[in-house]
């Protein structure tokens, strides 16, 4: 083993900072408009915009006539102009007009950085690394899929994204959820690990079957809910997530880790209509009609489980700020191996 694999394996993980050679999750589509939005991914500051096309670009969050924030200021046709003294500048990054220059001067030469941005599946993808991606942004095929129905919840937590990650990878939590969680009874089977993912394998009981029309009453009257074994996948496709229970559950968690001590997410839920073979015949406007009607569906139980998971999660967090020195004593071999991957991905970047 090299001496920077050796540092990269006894660093502590809590204080790991990220591969910046993948895409991250800044904001979802509808939250970007024309008027500028500011998002923090990992320390750096970049402002959203759509220019008079409707195309998102996003640049540094900063005037550097003044250093002021440019997302408090509007976008004037496809330029980004500074609410201080109205400088403007175009996707690139550069200076394109300054409202009092005089006739005997140009235009100054400085230039701000430009972020590789994309918009997928309802979200807004930034590379924020200086190399050529050689990865595309997680794919989310359920969110165009008129056989699935999609809830969103915002994750905002006080802690490093290492602890999101691990609660979303330990099964056995589901003990803190109580009458919202959606499975019980996790026992872990089999790991799969390589460069760029760990699958972690569980079985386990599953509250929810949908399987006839009616059965989707099970998502709103827990009296309704019987158990039964479905299989529970969870993997870490760095530096995201995603899971699927049996064949009508599906969920993502998209991450915009903001710094050491702060992460932003989403939670993205898919459940499925598959099992509904009629459906399917029916015309598409009218399926496309349903899947946007319950958008949303399961807010209430996406919430609540949000609120429960970020309370332990920032309590992980207050615990090591306070004893940094004091290890944990963990049974779970998947966050052994999620723990692996991430200072792994940090060492690729060295």
């Amino acid at each position: 083993m090299s001496s920077i694999s050796q540092a990269v394996q006894s660093r502590d993980v809590r204080q790991l900072g990220i591969n910046p050679n993948h895409w991250y999750v800044v904001a979802r589509s509808s939250e970007v408009t024309k008027t500028p939005v500011g998002v923090v991914l990992w320390q750096q500051a970049i402002a959203l915009y759509r220019d008079s096309t409707g195309t998102i670009h996003a640049l540094e969050d900063r005037c550097p006539h003044r250093q002021v924030k440019l997302s408090h200021g509007q976008v004037v046709g496809n330029n980004l102009e500074c609410a201080y003294h109205g400088w403007r500048f175009d996707s690139s990054g550069e200076c394109a007009a300054v409202p009092y220059l005089a006739e005997n001067q140009k235009l100054p030469s400085c230039k701000i950085r430009r972020y590789l941005v994309k918009e997928q599946n309802g979200f807004i993808w930034l590379f924020p690394g200086n190399e050529s991606p050689s990865v595309e942004p997680l794919g989310l095929p359920e969110w165009e899929h008129l056989n699935y129905i999609a809830t969103v919840s915002v994750i905002n937590c006080n802690a490093h994204y290492s602890y999101l990650i691990e609660n979303l990878m330990d099964m056995y939590h589901g003990h803190l959820h109580q009458d919202l969680q959606a499975w019980a009874e996790a026992a872990l089977q089999d790991i799969d690990e390589d460069a760029t993912r760990v699958d972690a394998h569980y079985t386990a009981q599953s509250y929810y079957k949908i399987d006839k029309i009616w059965s989707i009453s099970q998502l709103f009257f827990p009296a309704l809910r019987r158990l039964h074994p479905e299989p529970l996948d969870v993997s870490y496709i760095y530096p995201h997530w995603a899971s699927r229970l049996g064949q009508d559950f599906k969920i993502y968690c998209l991450l915009c880790p903001v710094n050491e001590t702060q992460t932003k997410a989403y939670l993205v839920h898919f459940t499925s209509l598959n099992a509904f073979w009629r459906l399917h015949k029916l015309p598409v406007w009218f399926r496309r009609f349903v899947k946007d009607s319950l958008f949303g569906a399961a807010q209430k139980l996406l919430d609540g489980l949000v609120v429960q998971d970020v309370k332990m999660i920032e309590e992980e967090q207050q615990a090591y700020l306070q004893n940094p020195d004091r290890h944990n004593y963990e049974l779970n071999r998947a966050l052994v191996s999620v723990q692996r991957l991430m200072r792994s991905q940090v060492e690729k970047i060295k």
